[in-house]
């Protein structure tokens, strides 16, 4: 048997229906008894150091601006999230403000954190800064 690219793999999965690539997973883990779950974890894991203490805080100078609820005027939210962040589409800015908690805003300064912020929820919505 030839050795497969990823890229004629990935066509091969493409011809697959969801069911037979559900079992193909499965299948998959079994073999080389691993899960696919487990990056998404570790990932997870990774992240919760990063919150740190009120030191880590204190020199913090990155900070994600978070939707905690959109509160009662969800359409003024989603004009403010496709405000803030550059190149959303409606759908997706909708999706994110029902997804809420979800950050909306990652990695920016303290002055763009608060503005965000204000904006958020002068629109109505429940933030935080993190």
């Amino acid at each position: 048997m030839a050795k497969l690219t990823t890229e004629e793999l990935l066509d091969q999965f493409k011809e697959l229906t969801l069911l037979e690539l559900s079992e193909f997973v499965k299948a998959f883990e079994e073999t080389f008894e691993v899960t696919a779950a487990a990056p998404v974890a570790v990932a997870a894991a990774g992240a919760a150091p990063a919150a740190g203490g009120a030191d880590a805080a204190a020199e913090q100078d990155e900070f994600d601006v978070v939707i905690e609820a959109a509160g009662d005027k969800k359409i003024q939210v989603i004009k403010v999230v496709r405000e803030l962040v550059s190149g959303l589409g409606l759908k997706e800015a909708k999706d994110l403000v029902e997804s809420a908690p979800k950050a909306i805003l990652e990695k920016v300064d303290k002055e763009a954190a608060e503005a965000a912020k204000a904006k958020l929820e002068e629109a109505g919505a429940s933030v935080s800064v993190k």
